[in-house]
């Protein structure tokens, strides 16, 4: 196989991280709410959770109720969330600002774990009620203990991994694109933002990188040429998985489906390696983003941008970043022979057995000498 090269200097355009290059911000898909919406909002979200407060997430009534308190939030928002759902846009991304969260959130857990959902009870139903507007809520055994809402902090020890819980650079990738039930909607909602505001979430869409392409490149982006590996982040070992082939690129020339991982995708031959080095500088060169304050929550069209974050440093004092994450998909009923009854929560992968093992060809844990990951 032929493996993406390490992200040892990742990005923008310029060369190095992102954080020292141009990111052209998310302004025009930006909706930011009102004090008074807040507000309102706020209020609808909090009393929802003194309701269903002994409740799971993973509850059918919460799920529910969750998403009729989300037909609170202003009609603009709907609006916007019901054509992001439907169409998408050109930036692959929506971000909504000043989300009612709660006044006085608890210290960032040290282990990236929330210990009960009420604890945050206001930011919790209001990252629900969005991803129920533009979907059905989903979670996956494997990952973060199955929880419906994950927490996103940096862990100590594994400041260097490619995953949620590090501190470097998060190489591009389509959100759990290895699974054959993945999210088509992404939220992240910032909780406390980084010390030095260097933390900055970039979306790279199809609709802009494409373009960028040869013909060829973009023909042999369509070939089922490329294997994925598990994310290391799927709890049980799982990282020795492979999927089959599979294409980058599917659906139609004018909307594609993207499936791009540039950590955990090998390419099977030289041509359609040079093809997803071609589409990584693409991307590269086109990211749009920024840095997520308290009460951004930002929605990522999974199925046709990729996502990925610049490396800031973390104090591990209580202090530090933290973003909730929820996924959404827009037909739970595909996905039926996956889950438990009753429950929006995929067994985990080895149960669902369709993956062969394989070798890890690409280090989990960066070289020490890295400056990025």
């Amino acid at each position: 196989m032929i493996q993406v090269r390490e992200p040892t200097q990742p990005p923008a355009a310029a060369g190095g991280d992102p954080a020292c290059g141009t990111i052209t911000p998310l302004d025009d898909v930006t909706i930011t709410l009102t004090h008074a919406e807040r507000e309102a909002a706020g209020d609808v979200f909090a009393a929802s959770a003194r309701a269903l407060k002994d409740r799971p997430l993973d509850d059918e009534e919460l799920l529910t109720e969750a998403g009729f308190a989300g037909l609170r939030l202003p009609r603009r928002v709907l609006e916007a969330l019901g054509r992001f759902r439907r169409h998408g846009n050109d930036a692959g991304a929506l971000l909504l600002r000043n989300m009612p969260v709660d006044l006085a959130p608890p210290a960032t857990p040290a282990d990236g774990f929330l210990p009960h959902w009420n604890d945050l009870p206001v930011a919790t139903f209001a990252q629900l009620a969005v991803a129920s507007t533009v979907g059905d809520v989903i979670a996956y055994a494997d990952e973060k203990l199955g929880r419906i809402v994950q927490d996103v902090t940096p862990v100590e020890g594994a400041e260097r991994r490619q995953e949620n819980s590090g501190t470097v650079y998060l190489e591009l990738h389509t959100e759990d694109g290895f699974h054959p039930s993945k999210p088509d909607f992404i939220t992240l909602l910032c909780i406390r933002p980084d010390h030095e505001r260097t933390a900055r979430t970039v979306v790279g869409a199809a609709a802009r990188a494409l373009p960028l392409l040869s013909r060829r490149t973009a023909a042999v982006l369509r070939e089922p040429r490329f294997r994925l590996r598990v994310s290391s982040s799927f709890g049980d070992g799982s990282g020795d998985l492979l999927t089959g082939p599979l294409p980058v690129l599917s659906g139609t020339a004018a909307v594609p489906d993207l499936l791009a991982d540039f950590h955990a995708m090998d390419a099977l031959d030289e041509e359609a390696g040079a093809a997803l080095e071609e589409l990584r500088s693409a991307f590269l060169a086109t990211l749009r983003g920024g840095v997520l304050e308290v009460g951004d929550l930002l929605v990522v069209d999974n199925r046709t941008a990729i996502h990925g974050r610049s490396q800031f440093a973390a104090r591990f004092d209580g202090t530090d970043r933290w973003l909730r994450r929820c996924f959404a998909v827009t037909d739970i009923r595909s996905s039926r022979a996956a889950r438990p009854a009753g429950s929006r929560v995929c067994r985990p992968l080895r149960d669902i057995g369709l993956f062969s093992p394989g070798p890890l060809i690409t280090p989990r844990i960066e070289d020490p000498a890295c400056t990025g990951s």
